[in-house]
């Protein structure tokens, strides 16, 4: 088939398109670079059947394809925060954009949603159906409601225009090529770590956190456009910890002599964040395969090698 991945140059994107390649279809990659890097994708740069064009997904463009795996929005805080009207008009606009094109082609699209929509939940652990806890204002609000917005155009676009949909509800997701400032928690924690510095838990370390590897969610994504279910369907790990005991994992994993330093919680961080997956396993066959520990192990070695080959980035400071 061919296949168009938005932000195919990110951290997920670039696994997702290392899969597809794999399998032989062609590929397009449209990336805007924010957040994404040509180097997780060097090695299809010659290949006959890959496509890299540089685009922002909030201006419209023509191309013919099969699939849409619509991944383009920055996903981390230090990110998403940094150009909240950007970050919203991605969601909104360069939705709009990519259900267009489908619309016109006949593309099968998915859209790679978050855990997000659910808020700080007082449902645990979440399911589909629970309708979420977002605060439309608050500092988060541009990707949280940006991506209820996007679920919202997705199905609209199902309903009147028959475009055919698949809906991804992603949770922490960690894995090589996750970027050392991006500031979410398992990235802050091993770049901490292998600087020797005091590893950053934020209030008192018990909110907890499911932590999915990026190879285990590419196959749910895949599983799930190619399936026969529109979703949403949670994609995560139901493997619940505390943001502590990730931090004492990494810690024992990277330095044993690093310190823990407690710093006050930020703004509509949620509590708690687990997904019941009975609909990924009942409709998708799919369940998590990697262990923490082998997931870590996979990361470390990848931040080790990247960290050595160039100069330290700055400091990542957010909590997740």
């Amino acid at each position: 088939m061919r296949i168009l991945v938005t932000g195919g140059a990110g951290f997920i994107g670039s696994h997702l398109i290392d899969r597809l390649m794999t399998e032989g279809h062609e590929v397009i990659c449209l990336d805007n670079f924010y957040t994404g890097h040509r180097r997780n994708l060097l090695k299809w740069f010659d290949h006959p059947y890959f496509e890299l064009i540089r685009h922002d997904i909030t201006e419209p463009i023509r191309l013919e394809v099969d699939q849409v795996y619509h991944l383009a929005c920055p996903a981390s805080p230090i990110h998403y925060q940094y150009n909240p009207v950007k970050t919203i008009k991605t969601n909104v606009m360069g939705t709009l954009n990519m259900l267009g094109l489908a619309k016109r082609v006949k593309a099968r699209f998915l859209l790679a949603s978050t855990s997000e929509v659910y808020g700080d939940p007082e449902v645990h652990p979440q399911t589909e159906d629970y309708r979420g806890n977002v605060n439309p204002i608050g500092i988060r609000s541009c990707y949280d409601e940006g991506k209820r917005v996007a679920e919202t155009l997705a199905f609209d676009y199902h309903r009147q225009n028959d475009v055919e949909i698949r809906v991804a509800r992603i949770f922490n997701t960690y894995g090589p090529r996750m970027l050392e400032n991006d500031g979410r928690v398992v990235s802050n924690f091993v770049v901490q770590a292998l600087r020797g510095q005091p590893l950053t838990v934020y209030g008192n370390g018990s909110q907890t956190r499911s932590f999915c590897f990026v190879s285990d969610l590419v196959e749910g994504l895949m599983r799930l456009m190619n399936g026969d279910h529109i979703g949403p369907v949670n994609l995560g790990n139901p493997d619940e910890y505390t943001i502590l005991q990730l931090a004492e994992a990494v810690q024992q994993m990277v330095n044993p002599d690093a310190d823990i330093k407690f710093e006050p919680l930020p703004q509509d961080d949620p509590r708690r964040r687990k997904p019941d997956i009975t609909r990924a396993r009942t409709w998708l066959g799919w369940q998590p395969a990697v262990p923490l520990t082998e997931g870590l192990t996979l990361t470390i070695e990848d931040f080790r090698s990247r960290m050595g080959d160039r100069a330290a980035t700055a400091q990542p400071t957010s909590p997740l």
